[in-house]
């Protein structure tokens, strides 16, 4: 699902309050998580461990596979360590409505996605990424751009500066103090949500062989309608090198992250494996292995 995102008509971006606190997310207190060990995946005979709160202390590993070792700090931790909403949530849409659990999902990413029809596929995923740089405090790497080529830094949008369309001209104007809170933040991400989309995403990502994959990489079709979906776990099984993983997604119209059921295989789902083939089925978009894609370091 892919925004039409053409710029054409001159106007002057002018940002507004969008009518709810957009807070940072929601950290959860590490004292209260259940540990992942063998006493619990025995006791709970599944996959799934609903007390856990975040997605390694929620979805376990199957039988003979463990979590690859993360650096401290890095997007991959972040990923993992995404907050959940209680077991059994259903995603909430934009507007506060729900959407039913049609077999698409096991669990709910606890993140706010604020009150506009914006954050969807492709956007979720740069929302992921933007938001670990923004917590990490590394600004100059935050950055998008437009479908009509424009870059988009956050280190500009900081110093108080807008964007202004002007005919087929994209540029910055200064026209607000220099900020840099969450609030802030959040509408710098509403503007890329508005401007750009699966084919812009597109083209700033690396193709990846799908062996090498690991967390942080993006399945994505760019086009209209296209799709885009994040690798937010990877676990291996040491004795046959077997590699599995767990992908995350938003969706049209715009909706709260979600874990990503795999519909061809009870067995270890939500996890994938690596060796499916040519066809990667999800349970509302079909993609291709050669559609893995990475973030561009």
């Amino acid at each position: 699902m892919k925004k039409t995102a053409y710029i054409g008509l001159s106007f002057f971006l002018i940002i507004q309050a969008c009518g709810q606190e957009a807070n940072q997310r929601q950290l959860v207190n590490q004292d209260t998580l259940t540990e992942h060990t063998p006493e619990i995946a025995k006791k709970y005979c599944g996959i799934i461990h609903p007390d856990g709160q975040t997605l390694e202390t929620r979805i376990l590993t199957p039988e003979g596979f463990e979590r690859t070792t993360i650096d401290k700090n890095s997007f991959a931790e972040y990923l993992r360590q995404l907050p959940l909403k209680p077991h059994g949530s259903e995603v909430k849409l934009y507007n506060g409505s729900s959407k039913p659990n049609y077999e698409v999902y096991d669990a709910v990413v606890y993140l706010n996605i604020g009150i506009k029809d914006l954050h969807q596929c492709a956007d979720a995923v740069m929302r992921l990424k933007a938001e670990y740089l923004w917590n990490q405090k590394q600004y100059d790497k935050i950055h998008f751009n437009f479908t009509n080529g424009f870059q988009v830094d956050y280190s500009e949008w900081m110093k108080g500066k807008r964007i202004v369309v002007k005919g087929n001209k994209t540029y910055w104007a200064l026209s607000s103090s220099p900020s840099n809170t969450y609030q802030d933040f959040w509408r710098y991400m509403e503007i890329v949500f508005s401007y750009a989309g699966t084919l812009s995403l597109l083209k700033e990502l690396k193709s990846v062989n799908i062996y090498d994959l690991k967390i942080g990489d993006v399945f994505i079709q760019g086009g209209s309608p296209g799709h885009a979906i994040i690798v937010v776990d990877f676990a291996l099984n040491s004795q046959t090198n077997e590699k599995i993983f767990l992908l995350a997604q938003s969706y049209m119209p715009a909706q709260e992250i979600q874990i990503l059921k795999n519909p061809n295989n009870n067995k270890i789902s939500p996890w994938y494996s690596v060796d499916f083939g040519e066809i990667l089925e999800t349970p509302e978009w079909t993609f291709y292995k050669t559609d893995l894609k990475r973030f561009e370091e």
